[in-house]
């Protein structure tokens, strides 16, 4: 339902490219016998979805593998957001400070 009404307010752009004829016949083919889609640019549409989606997630495990790579973990807890609070209060003292010195 929310990816029928994503698609209806999304506007559509038409792109055109070419297939040697033997390649057309075996796509058609192909959706015929399936019998999923209502056309073979239903079905198109669908690979392209397919493969942005294999690359997002695979970027996802990119993102991942290079977070376990970047060290132990800090237990992220109450105490560690106390710690960056007054961290942040201490920045921004410091800051008006300056800023009061320079004018």
């Amino acid at each position: 339902m929310v990816r029928w009404l994503l698609m209806k307010r999304t506007k559509v752009s038409t792109m055109n490219f070419s297939l040697p004829r033997p390649l057309r016949e075996q796509l058609d083919k192909k959706v015929q016998r399936l019998g999923a889609y209502s056309s073979t640019s239903e079905y198109l549409r669908e690979l392209v979805r397919r493969d942005l989606k294999r690359d997002a997630i695979a970027h996802v495990d990119e993102l991942l593998l290079e977070g376990l790579a970047s060290g132990p973990s800090e237990p992220i807890n109450e105490a560690w957001w106390e710690a960056r609070r007054a961290e942040l209060a201490r920045h921004r003292r410091e800051r008006a400070k300056k800023h009061r010195k320079s004018a």
